[in-house]
């Protein structure tokens, strides 16, 4: 065979593999030539298509050949493109005239008569219960998820920036998105398949298991697992709202979705042999979570056989530039279409801008071998799945490449390989252990040794002054079954060395059985929480905080020691039985006073009291990552939460004092309200049975920081109010920029309106109050302590957050007992966040 024939065939197979792709991107204009947004896209003779930006950008990419391309929107007269074999930075100009033909179509605010497009979507709203795997009473089904993170925007000048010196090798897996027709690079990839079984009557149950998982670079990582899976959540179109990034985004198929977007019937085609209509969809306002996209639905059914929709970048959300979404639906029967691929892309970066370079994250989901028939008894899907048995993360690669629903391209494919190489790279090295300190507080010295908390090494109050503080931790990895912490500290001011440590050691892997301990002698802030936890090494923030409104005299020398056993029988209900003995007196006993009288008529300065506890705390919807003693949370914030506690005070147990029964009740939940933003409430109530003095009371929690402090209240100050038995409610709502986003001057700043609401009730015996100096020392001006709030004491606020994406500021007012010495009617309080 000759050279020339050679050349000639690999001339040929080398045009074939670039001339069947098409890409297509560029700026659909009007005649003035001003951005037109939201027009429809798409190749002629296909269903492949795209909505332009808000700016009138778009990208359009296909594996199949396509010779014209086919651009319409309201008002405007359709226009075909040819396709050359280069299609970038294409600037298509629209005239004004007649839009399609073949349908009618409507622009501005609409109203549901008359738009055949709300037609459709009456017909889908009735039927979409009787959609997919809802139709049966039990279903189960294989689903395969895939989750990969991509470096994105990448130029000639991020190549060669100094924090890759060394790792040059990882830009030769550069490529190109489909969706945006940018260039970027992969760096993470997580793989996992689940057996999933459902139950829809007469309750609906689910159960899903972990049958394989792997991941490129970071496999003792399930806490970072964890948290990238929690950022793409399941969700279901059909559902009037979508929850993406903890927001509400309005669903296009909503019932409410006629008040936020606009529709258009624009086109008809076949799909797998079923008669569609295609619907395109717009918002109607900025800055609102909605979305720009189309869908097809069967004409028939009116089930939806396929959707693409992006988020549109002026909604208010943070550090996502973009939200691209696809779903394809499998025809079973006439009746019946079921969830087939699922295909989520969010751009992560910090600013919205084109150009600006970010991270894609990409989650592809897809199900396959679903059955109907099989039927199990409740207790099956009560039951405990053990995601962590190590063989679940150790899956052979005969086992992947059956297994994978989606064969991995060259480039999923060669991140394994990169990262097994940049783990082995110095520098890589240096940057992990960077962003790991910052992301847990913790600096690894030598295997099996942490130190930290490096953010409390140093604190301040009144009695300590400047607090220096080490500590550290034993680590060998996330899932230890056992783990020592120690710390030391010492005030400048009095003087003092203080020190605690502690220790748990997991016992029984399966019902996680703990049996911890430790001792803690320390200066403490004890009014800053009414529930509280006999917690060893756990200290309220109020401690050392540098900067307090007033003085922060009010603290305790503790001496704490305490030893429990926790049991978890149920997947997130934990009951924990301990024992306690502590002695308190005032660190500062000049000014504040702790002294009581005992029943002999004598002052005593310290209190010792033993005590046992039992607690149950049930967190139903929590995500753990990892199965060590000591867990990360994945969803933290999302799930609801119920805490009960009975303490016994034990009189003459290692020379206890006094003996007292105390109930303590905690409730916390949140609860997305659409799109009207999310709801968090705080329900505490407690009660203490028996004659106790100050340092055993129950103190309602001030907050004399600058800073917003959870389950406080923000213009009290540290004990000026003390109960025997409370009541409390705290209420907080995030209405995400619903109401700001509405004005002009204000919308393209992104911030977002909360108000606040807080009280307590609260008794306090005539014998407890008599029992300590404290209620009857005078102040300068002759006054006692107020004592408890027998009539209601309430504030509230009103804030504005999202400031700089960062910040956060409330102004918080009093609403009674302004009369009281010192009252504190009004402060401006500042709060930091990281918010999507």
């Amino acid at each position: 065979m000759s050279k020339k024939y050679i050349v000639t065939l690999l001339l040929i197979f080398f045009s074939a593999l670039v001339f069947s792709q098409v890409k297509v991107s560029g700026i659909v204009l009007d005649e003035d030539n001003n951005p037109v947004p939201f027009a429809n896209i798409v190749f002629k003779g296909s269903t492949t298509g795209t909505v332009s930006q808000e700016d009138g950008t778009f990208y359009l990419e296909s594996d199949k050949t396509y010779k014209e391309l086919v651009v319409s929107f309201l008002g405007f007269e359709t226009k075909t493109i040819p396709l050359k074999a280069r299609n970038f930075d294409l600037r298509i100009v629209l005239s004004e005239g007649n839009t399609l033909k073949e349908v009618v179509v409507y622009s501005g605010r609409q109203k549901k008569k008359g738009n055949p497009a709300i037609a459709i979507l009456r017909k889908i709203w009735a039927k979409k219960r009787q959609n997919g795997v809802y139709l049966y009473p039990q279903y189960e089904y294989d689903k395969y998820e895939k989750i990969e993170f991509d470096l994105n925007n990448i130029d000639e000048k991020f190549k060669k920036n100094r924090i890759f010196r060394g790792m040059e090798f990882i830009f030769d897996k550069v490529d190109t998105s489909r969706i945006t027709g940018k260039p970027y690079l992969p760096i993470f990839i997580n793989e996992a398949v689940y057996k999933t079984y459902g139950k829809n009557r007469p309750s609906k149950r689910l159960r899903e298991e972990l049958v394989a998982n792997k991941n490129s670079g970071f496999d003792s990582n399930q806490e970072l697992i964890e948290f990238i899976k929690q950022l793409y959540v399941d969700y279901n179109i059909y559902d009037n709202y979508l929850k993406f990034f903890d927001k509400s985004f309005t669903s296009p198929l909503s019932r409410t979705g006629v008040s936020v977007y606009n529709y258009v019937l624009t086109d008809s085609a076949f799909i797998d042999n079923k008669w569609c209509y295609n619907i395109l969809f717009y918002p109607r306002r900025k800055s609102e979570l909605t979305f720009k996209g189309d869908f097809w639905v069967n004409d028939t059914t009116f089930a939806v056989k396929q959707i693409e929709m992006d988020a549109t970048r002026s909604a208010n959300i943070n550090w996502v530039k973009e939200i691209h979404i696809e779903q394809e639906f499998n025809v079973l029967n006439d009746s019946v279409f079921l969830l087939k691929r699922d295909h989520m892309m969010s751009d992560f970066a910090f600013r919205k801008k084109d150009k600006s370079k970010g991270v894609y994250g990409r989650r592809t989901t897809l199900f396959d071998n679903y059955e109907f028939e099989k039927e199990h008894e409740d207790k099956f899907y009560a039951a405990r799945v053990d995601a962590y048995k190590e063989e679940i993360f150790n899956r052979p690669d005969d086992f992947w490449k059956e297994n994978r629903m989606e064969k991995l391209n060259d480039d999923e494919a060669g991140i394994y390989k990169m990262l097994d190489t940049l783990k082995t790279v110095r520098r890589f090295k240096q940057l992990y252990n960077i962003g790991t300190i910052l992301a847990s507080g913790y600096w690894e010295v030598f295997e099996g040794f942490d130190y930290g908390p490096i953010f409390s090494s140093f604190g301040n109050n009144d009695v300590e002054g400047t607090r220096v503080r080490i500590g550290g931790r034993t680590y060998f990895n996330q899932n230890d079954p056992w783990r020592i912490q120690a710390f030391m500290a010492y005030g400048f001011k009095d003087q003092k060395v203080k020190y605690g440590i502690g220790g748990k050691w997991m016992i029984d892997k399966k019902n996680r059985i703990i049996i911890s301990g430790g001792n803690r002698r320390d200066v403490e802030q004890t009014g800053v929480s009414l529930t509280t936890a006999n917690d060893v090494l756990n200290r309220s923030f109020a401690s050392a905080a540098f900067f307090t409104r007033g003085e922060n005299f009010r603290l305790t020398n503790l001496n704490l020691t305490n030893v429990a056993i926790d049991i978890e029988p149920v997947r997130n209900l934990n009951f924990r039985l301990g024992a306690t003995y502590k002695t308190l007196r005032a660190a500062a006993p000049d000014l504040f006073d702790l002294t009581y009288t005992d029943l002999d008529g004598n002052t005593q300065s310290e209190v010792r009291q033993s005590e046992v506890d039992f607690a149950v705390n049930y967190t139903p919807g929590k995500k753990n990552a990892g199965f060590g003693v000591e867990r990360g949370i994945s969803n933290e914030g999302r799930y609801p939460i119920l805490y009960l506690s009975y303490t016994r005070g034990l009189k003459d147990v290692l020379n206890s004092d006094f003996e007292y029964d105390k109930l303590q009740f905690y409730y916390r939940h949140r609860i997305l309200m659409g799109g009207f933003g999310k709801l968090r409430y705080t329900l505490e109530a407690g009660k203490t049975f028996g004659t106790v003095p100050l340092s055993l009371l129950d103190v309602v929690p001030g907050n004399q920081t600058p800073f917003l402090a959870d389950r406080t209240y923000d213009l009290l100050d540290f004990y000026e109010f003390v109960t025997d038995e409370y009541a409390a409610l705290h209420l907080e709502h995030n209405f995400n920029g619903r109401i700001l986003s509405r004005l002009p001057l204000l919308r393209k700043l992104n911030l977002r309106e909360i108000v606040s609401f807080k009280a307590v009730v609260g008794g306090l015996s005539e014998e407890n109050r008599t029992m300590s100096n404290f209620f009857n020392v005078q102040d300068a001006d002759g006054n006692l302590p107020a004592g408890a709030p027998t009539k209601p004491y309430y504030e509230y606020s009103l804030g504005v957050d999202n400031i700089f994406k960062l910040l956060r500021i409330d102004f918080v007012f009093r609403g009674n007992y302004l009369d009281l010495p010192g009252a504190t009617k009004f402060a401006v309080k500042g709060g930091f966040g990281f918010y999507f």
